[in-house]
């Protein structure tokens, strides 16, 4: 995968809990746990706002773009 989700390294460093910032956020836990862990196709921008107005960080912060290797060849 090109886009790496960090939003756990984000939530660690504001020593935050998935849950509070579900419940911050108004959506699911499970919802943070999928894109935490990349498996998610999309988030709205309203979300990564929500999110990024919260952990007073920029979208930047949260994913970083790393070219496969096999893109490469």
């Amino acid at each position: 995968m090109a886009i790496t989700v960090t939003l756990d390294v984000m939530l660690a460093r504001r020593k935050m809990r998935s849950r509070d910032l579900a419940a911050a956020v108004g959506i699911t836990e499970q919802n943070i746990s999928l894109l935490k862990s990349g498996h998610v196709k999309g988030v709205r921008f309203s979300t990564l706002e929500r999110i990024c107005e919260i952990l007073e960080c920029q979208p930047g912060d949260l994913l970083t773009y790393e070219r496969d290797t096999a893109e490469q060849e």
